[in-house]
């Protein structure tokens, strides 16, 4: 896996076989466009509103849990109207459920009062009923009132008072505000419901129908991006009245398949190797079986053309990191068992396939971490067993964890500084790269010897031809006047400031073990404290005792899930990326057909 070698590839034609030429294009789906001229804003607002309603429409239908069987031809399927009717239909079914839930809400408030039916208003003669729902304990409160009232109905909680007037009752008639239960009787509220439901439900069966063409759908959608983005293709060559130009980047083993078509069209074609004031877009190479490391390595950054493909490397640190987190054979067995549940469902496709062969990857160095530090879900293996055998590491001796999870770091950062290295190999800025390995090799070496004997001699040595590898050879700034040169050792200053950021990064490798000891902890608070309340309450201990070895190692694994992805990511984007990477890249994008295409 590396980043692939681009060309610049030409290509100039007639303008009368332009269109076909950026199909052919698009079809091979190898060429990362290059604008030669600035395409109106309007294009993409254009298709903007189409595509956002199709969007729309295909979200609510795509949440119908059992689909209808998909119609795939239909020569008459109008996509524009068929998205129409499913958006009105959405927009009917959501007034009719907000009416159904009102209803519903209404009824709740209206059922302790009983069925009530209002007399006709003139048969009031201008009086009105005001409704208060009065705790029992103000039940006294009522012989204060001088109109008119009546208890309608109680329970053990409250009154359901009417009080009779004219005017609205002043607002501290009562202890507590009036009720507003409206004019429509129970009953009459209960029916409306009825039809509500009836309603939805014949709205939700309509939906399902429509799934039939989701498909249909679908297909339309990525024939119209496809449409769309050749359009936009064509506003971003150099015209005249009868040539055109097209540009762009392209593989090295894709060139061949573009001058075979332009020598059959009579097209020229002209191509270059990328200049040193160019900014290549970065296409890394990978087989599909490599997926998931590319997705990792893109994730955070895109690595800068010039520079070097991390993701194989991040497809080995990133399990180990996670590994060391998690600290527990049993919770990565969960986590192997897991993904062997869902191990269909995960591989319906090679990228995801991809990543479930990284999520077994790091189930299994999660339960080999486990057995080597000696924890199944927070439980110790017998002396003398064959497991105590494979235990090889103790969490709680602190000065060894620590140091190697130092020892991770430092080998973590300097590989950064070796990629860095290679990449810097014809600029002398290399020597600088050169001279961290240094600074951090000979930092570890003065630590781990105690900064005595013959290794702490080397190590300050080379601590010290580091710091000035760095200090000379940091700046690539040119000499053009004496003065130049106080400015490139202004920088190697600058850079060997560096060094207690160096000193925090490696530092920052220490969470592998502190988390680590957190969740292997947490993991044996929890079985102490389910063994204490199984013998604490006789009889139903046990009870005690599942429930809180469930929920306490649910709990824990879940935050062990969280911190091992968190930070196992954290130490590759952050510290890592940091010493890798001295610039940002472009992504590559292909100018392609979309994969769901109709044509395709």
């Amino acid at each position: 896996m590396s980043i692939a070698q681009l060309k610049k590839l030409t290509l100039i034609g007639q303008v009368k076989d332009k269109t076909c030429a950026l199909k052919h294009i698009q079809m091979l789906g190898c060429m990362h466009l290059i604008p030669l001229s600035n395409p109106p804003a309007e294009l993409e607002k254009a298709a903007t509103p189409n595509a956002e309603k199709s969007l729309k429409a295909l979200r609510f239908l795509n949440t119908v849990v059992n689909p209808r069987k998909q119609v795939r031809r239909d020569p008459h399927f109008n996509v524009q109207l068929f998205t129409k009717t499913v958006l009105e239909l959405q927009q009917k079914t959501r007034e009719v459920s907000d009416r159904r839930d009102f209803l519903v809400a209404r009824i709740k408030v209206v059922t302790p009062w009983g069925d009530l039916v209002f007399p006709a208003e003139e048969a009031l003669a201008g009086y009105h009923f005001w409704f208060y729902q009065l705790p029992l304990k103000y039940r006294s409160s009522l012989y204060e009132v001088s109109q008119p009232w009546e208890i309608v109905a109680s329970n053990n909680q409250f009154l359901f008072v009417v009080v009779i007037a004219i005017e609205e009752p002043a607002a501290n008639l009562l202890p507590v505000p009036r009720e507003h239960i409206g004019a429509i009787p129970l009953q009459r509220l209960e029916q409306h419901l009825e039809e509500a439901e009836l309603e939805l439900e014949a709205l939700l069966a309509e939906r399902q129908a429509l799934t039939r063409k989701l498909t249909l759908l679908r297909s339309s959608m990525s024939e119209a991006a496809t449409q769309a983005e050749l359009h936009y293709a064509q506003q971003q060559t150099k015209d005249d009245e009868e040539m055109f130009v097209l540009q762009g980047w392209v593989a090295e083993e894709s060139i061949e398949e573009i001058t075979n078509y332009a020598k059959k069209t009579d097209m020229a074609t002209l191509i270059e190797e990328p200049a040193w004031n160019e900014t290549p877009p970065t296409l890394l190479k990978d087989t599909e079986e490599h997926a998931a490391g590319v997705d990792l390595a893109l994730f955070y950054q895109v690595p800068s053309y010039r520079s070097w493909d991390p993701s194989l490397f991040l497809a080995v640190s990133f399990p180990l990191f996670f590994a060391m987190i998690l600290a527990d054979a049993g919770y990565g067995l969960v986590l192997l068992v897991g993904l062997f549940a869902f191990w269909k469902h995960v591989g319906t496709s090679p990228k995801l396939k991809s990543w479930r062969q990284l999520v077994f990857i790091t189930s299994l160095a999660s339960i080999a971490y486990g057995i080597v530090i000696g924890s199944y879900f927070g439980v110790a293996p017998s002396e003398g067993s064959s497991l105590a055998h494979l235990h090889l590491l103790n969490l709680n001796d602190f000065d060894t964890m620590m140091k190697i999870s130092i020892v991770i770091g430092v080998i973590h950062i300097v590989y950064a500084n070796v990629m860095t290295s290679w990449v810097n190999r014809k600029h002398r800025n290399v020597i600088a790269s050169l001279g961290w390995i240094g600074i951090f090799t000979g930092g570890l070496l003065l630590w781990l010897s105690g900064q005595q004997g013959i290794q702490a001699q080397i190590a300050v040595a080379l601590i010290a031809t580091g710091g000035f590898g760095v200090l000379l050879f940091t700046s690539l700034r040119p000499i053009v006047k004496p003065t130049d040169w106080l400015w490139r050792l202004f920088d190697g200053v600058k850079g060997l400031a560096g060094i207690m950021g160096a000193f925090g990064d490696v530092l920052s490798y220490m969470r592998l073990f502190a988390l680590g000891l957190a969740s292997a902890s947490l993991a044996l608070t929890f079985n102490q404290l389910a063994l204490d309340a199984k013998d604490a309450i006789p009889g139903t201990g046990i009870v005690v005792f599942l429930l809180i070895l469930v929920i306490g190692h649910v709990l824990n694994f879940g935050l062990a899930l969280m911190a091992g992805v968190v930070h196992g990511l954290r130490l590759n984007y952050i510290e890592f990326y940091n010493w890798a990477f001295q610039e940002e890249g472009i992504a590559f994008r292909a100018f392609a057909r979309n994969k769901e295409s109709k044509n395709e």
